[in-house]
């Protein structure tokens, strides 16, 4: 059974917005931290602060990307496809730790709220809000396809929000005179981050500790296993992600008595795993007795390292 995945195209297609994003961020991150400075407000600088991980988490995933195209190689031979993950775990770091300094820098601006200009905290969270809007519409496809976008698009969105708030609390701000709102909604920009950031680690982790694909459901694939001709048992069956948009499998079949053609039995199972559950890199381990035996597990395993049956 073969399969044709052009992944170098797809991964192209993600690193060309990935590039004008970046280089919107970078560029607005200097504007933004002298408008920080210059009006003395918390809020932006947070607003910096997330679009500074912006930044580094666009990079991180362009070298992901770039890193991922590789082909596999004798040390690696299914290739560079978890830096998906590992970039998209990196950036849920980034997020933790400016939530968390932002929280804690937030405590002592509620004892003692500065003066804030707030009209340089107003233009210049609008013009952070125009960059986000411009990177998130670069970012949107890829973030559906790839952990390591939607990493970086979540970042994007979460300071396109923390935009939004800037430009209402300066406007309160002027409006009222009330500068506690500053750390105000420099706490709820970060406890707005932390949830969405808890997400997104454990879907990376997830990947990482080769954990059944989301949306995937085990008991109703071994069933449809199970189901087809000539298949008596099932064994030694996992299922993991090489990257959040491909799974792949492994398990031993047990053909059932009297089945002499282990080969268009292999092939019936690939198409049908390929079709309903969209599994195009399955390796089968086709088997005439039952593992009935204590230890039989262990050595079928073995044998399975001797001699596989492939289906692509």
């Amino acid at each position: 059974m073969g399969h044709d995945h052009d992944h170098g195209l797809s991964t192209i297609r993600h690193e060309r917005p990935l590039w004008w994003a970046l280089a919107l961020t970078g560029a607005f991150l200097l504007v933004e931290l002298a408008g920080a400075w210059l009006s003395n407000s918390l809020a932006l600088l947070s607003d910096a602060a997330h679009m500074a991980t912006d930044t580094l988490a666009l990079a991180i995933a362009l070298v992901a990307v770039r890193l991922g195209r590789r082909p596999p190689d004798a040390k690696r031979t299914f290739g560079y496809a978890r830096l998906e993950a590992i970039g998209a775990l990196v950036n849920g770091g980034l997020l933790f730790l400016v939530a968390g300094y932002i929280l804690w820098a937030a405590i002592d601006r509620f004892r003692h709220p500065p003066q804030v200009a707030t009209l340089g905290m107003l233009v210049v969270a609008g013009i952070g809000l125009a960059v986000n809007l411009l990177a998130m519409r670069l970012l949107k496809a890829g973030s559906g396809e790839s952990l390591n976008m939607k990493g970086a698009y979540l970042e994007v969105w979460s300071d396109m929000l923390g935009s939004v708030a800037v430009i209402l609390g300066a406007g309160l701000i002027w409006a009222t005179g009330w500068t506690v709102v500053d750390p105000i909604l420099a706490v709820l920009i970060g406890l707005w981050v932390l949830p969405r950031t808890g997400s997104l680690v454990r879907e990376a982790m997830h990947v990482l500790l080769e954990g059944v694909p989301k949306g995937l459901d085990l008991a109703a694939l071994r069933e449809a296993m199970l189901a087809t001709p000539g298949v008596a048992s099932i064994h030694d069956l996992h299922v993991w992600s090489l990257s959040s948009m491909r799974p792949a499998m492994a398990a031993h079949v047990v053909l059932a008595a009297g089945v002499a053609d282990a080969v268009g039995t292999r092939l019936i199972l690939a198409e049908m795993l390929e079709t309903r559950f969209d599994l195009h890199h399955v390796t089968l381990q086709m088997e005439t007795d039952p593992c009935a035996e204590p230890g039989c597990e262990t050595a079928a395993t073995a044998a399975a390292d001797r001699h596989h049956g492939h289906s692509h």
